[in-house]
């Protein structure tokens, strides 16, 4: 896995409210999109050419699949924040404040006692 790039992508986009608007709309053509032109862009001048997402990667930040991120090492922080800003208000609508926060824990669950994979890049 790709840490970096997937850490990146989630900081990026977490960020930026048209990133994340898009990403919410159409996940799987901004995942496209920000693989291919936002996320090798290193400054304003530069592009590298070294990062790129696995199948695996790509298909569990296209399908919201936070669980699969966490357990393939995405940054817990990082996971957690974009998701909350994707399904925090419909949740809270439905299910009263920290709705999303409860569900994320309870799908984590199976984590508990274990030692949690390494945030490391």
């Amino acid at each position: 896995m790709s840490k970096y790039y997937v850490n990146k992508f989630l900081f990026t986009v977490d960020r930026d409210p048209e990133y994340l608007k898009r990403y919410t709309e159409d996940p799987r053509n901004f995942v496209a999109t920000w693989e291919q032109s936002i996320g090798p862009r290193l400054n304003d001048a530069e592009m590298s050419t070294v990062n790129f997402f696995t199948q695996e990667e790509r298909e569990a930040l296209i399908n919201h699949d936070y669980v699969a991120l966490f357990e393939m090492g995405a940054h817990f922080f990082l996971n957690l924040t974009i998701f909350i800003g994707i399904y925090d208000e419909p949740y809270m609508e439905k299910s009263g404040p920290l709705a999303f926060q409860k569900e994320f824990a309870a799908k984590l669950q199976h984590w508990v006692g274990k030692d949690y994979p390494s945030v490391e890049t």
